[in-house]
This record gives C-alpha cells, structure tokens and sequence, in this order.
C-alpha cells in the first residue's frame, strides 16, 4: 500500500515500543515477569494516542496482554514461542521510524460494486475489527477485483457476543447490507493492493445478493492484488473459497471436509459468538463459503457461511447475519434479558468525563 511520512508525535511512542520489544528479546520468553510484562502498557498508550499508530498499538497490547496473563512464563509447562516470536517481529517492523504509515490519500480510487462474500470477526479483550471479504466489480467494465475492507473499534473486556455488532454502529450502511445480504455501490474509496479504506458516507446498499451465487459466478476470475512485503507470512493467509459436495467427518471436536479424496481441516475454534455459525451447523452443512488458511504446517478451512438443506429447502447461515442483531429468537431473548452492555458502560463513561 502507499506510505506517507510518520505523523509529527510519532517518533517518542516508536521509540518506547523498540525500547520494550527490545526489553524482551534480551530477557527471553522465560524471563519474562508481571513487571516486564506490565512494562508494555506504556507503548501501548503512547502509540493508541497517535492515530496512524492504533494498528501498532492494538498489537503490543495483545502481546502484553497475553505475556501478561502467563506470568510468570518460567513456569508455563510450553511456551507458544512461534505465536509470540510472530507478533514480536511483525511489532518491531511496524515500529520502526521507516515503515511509513498507510495513506489513503496516495491510494487509487475506485467506484462500483461491492458483493460480500464473508465478514471474519477479530476479537481480543480491548479491540474488534470486522474484516468484509468482497469482489468488486469496478464502474466502466474493468474487470473484477478480489477486496477485502475493514471497520475496527476499542471494547471493553465484558463487551462479547452479538453486542460487538454495537461497537461499529457508527457504520450504518455496511452493517445494513451484512445483515440482509446486499450488494453495496461504492463511490471514489481509497484501494491500496486488495485493501479498501472503508467510507460508510460513500457507500449505500444496493440489491440482494447472495454471496454464494456470487463465490459460484464471480470468485473464480476474480483478479487477487499482490501481497505487499510486511504481510508475507503463512499466518497472514486468508484465501476465500467456495466448498461444495464435500463429505463431513467429525471425531470428537474435530471437524473435517472430503472432497474429491482429499480432506481438510475446519477450523471451527475460530468461528465467532456474534453470529449464527456453530459447529454443529457446519457439520450438517452441505456447501460452505470460507477463508483457506495455512497454519502450524498444515491448510485449514475457515466457515464464513454455510448452506444447508432443511425440509428440502435450501437453507444458509452467515457471520454478518445478526449485524443489526441476532435474528434468533433464543438469542435475542437472551440478549435483552443481560440488557445493553455498551450502552451501560457508555453511560458510565459519560458520567465519568461530566465529573
């Protein structure tokens, strides 16, 4: 993607999260204490109060997050020594005064329309992010394009399940076609390689489209943009495909797919609690729509959506079904019944700041 210059401020938070991953390299995952580990709060609001910077900053406050919840490591029974050596060498390349930061303003921009294929939810303690994989059909003819986009925002650890859905309401139109399955018309927004900036106030939901009609159609001449550099790392693939005629096995938790004599992996530990998908509905199902994954020297298949046949129907279930809220009547009972969490703890917020 393009860069610009690094924001003025942003050369004192840079150099505080050098300063701790390099507190940790020289002092080792099993030296690593509540101290040290505690140590990585101050990058972390540092780099949160420069905006270019909040990528940086949800990233070391994961990593500290989870050294934190380990301490004191030297007595863990195994370390997940690839997971965190990953996330320290992708923060101390986003921390250096050379990376640049990503600016739309240098970007490509591009008009027409946007079919969702599926929406993959990232989820810690203090931040979630809704990744919208999509195919665009560029204005003029030009031919389609593999996208993905991406809204994010801060959370509280209490805020889980379908109230994450309320952290993003500031997105109105994108949440809108998630929820009812629509394409969306989009209007000059920043590309950089595969990567929309997302706009809501240069989109609007246009006509019903089913995201399998489209993977069916679309997703097979699709044309993919090129990794940039910083993203070339097994963990960092998410490959959308479209499965069906498969045969499902399932022993004990595991679930895996067989198709054509081959088989593999689904990864039902990373379907999220704010939609409908389940294991069980992915075991019954008789297409699905996911991201191909490579992870820990083996290829893994992520549900973004199933399709399944009830009463000889044809029936699907989505990851951005319950964007507006779940749709479930067991679900949205449940839902009132806890009450609105976010909208407590903006309450309290509130009174905070008028003290």
């Amino acid at each position: 993607p393009a860069a610009a210059p690094l924001p003025d401020g942003a050369a004192a938070p840079l150099a505080a999260a050098r300063s701790w991953l390099t507190e940790l390299a020289i002092t080792g995952w099993r030296g690593v204490g509540h101290d040290l580990a505690a140590a990585g709060g101050r990058p972390v609001e540092a780099t949160l109060a420069v905006a270019p910077l909040r990528r940086l900053a949800v990233l070391l406050d994961g990593l500290a997050g989870e050294l934190a919840a380990s301490c004191p490591v030297a007595t863990m029974p195994a370390v997940p020594a690839r997971r965190w050596a990953d996330l320290w060498a992708r923060a101390v390349l986003l921390a250096q005064d050379t990376a640049g930061v990503a600016d739309p303003a240098a970007a490509e921009r591009v008009s027409g329309r946007l079919l969702v294929l599926g929406v993959d939810v990232h989820e810690h303690a203090t931040a979630v992010q809704v990744q919208v994989h999509g195919v665009l059909e560029p204005s003029g003819g030009a031919p389609a394009r593999l996208v993905r986009t991406a809204v994010a925002a801060t959370k509280a650890d209490t805020i889980v399940g379908p109230a994450l859905w309320r952290l993003l309401a500031d997105h109105p139109v994108l949440l809108a076609a998630l929820a009812e399955r629509r394409a969306l018309e989009v209007t000059d927004l920043p590309l950089a390689g595969g990567d929309l900036w997302w706009r809501d106030g240069q989109a609007r939901a246009g006509e019903p489209a089913d995201p399998f009609a489209t993977a069916r159609v679309l997703l097979p001449a699709a044309l993919a943009a090129p990794t940039p550099p910083l993203d070339r790392h097994p963990v960092a693939v998410a490959e959308p495909v479209l499965l069906e005629g498969y045969a499902v096995d399932t022993a004990g938790d595991d679930v895996r797919f067989t198709i054509d004599g081959a088989s593999v992996a689904v990864d039902v530990d990373r379907l999220p609690t704010c939609g409908p998908l389940t294991p069980a509905l992915v075991a019954a199902s008789t297409a699905c729509l996911g991201l191909l994954r490579w992870d820990a020297g083996r290829w893994t298949v992520q549900p973004l959506a199933v399709q399944s046949t009830v009463k000889r129907a044809t029936v699907a279930a989505h990851t951005g079904d319950w964007a507006q809220g779940p749709t479930d009547a067991k679900v949205a009972k449940a839902e009132a019944k806890a009450g609105d969490s976010v909208a407590v703890l903006r309450e309290r917020a509130g009174r905070l700041l008028r003290r």
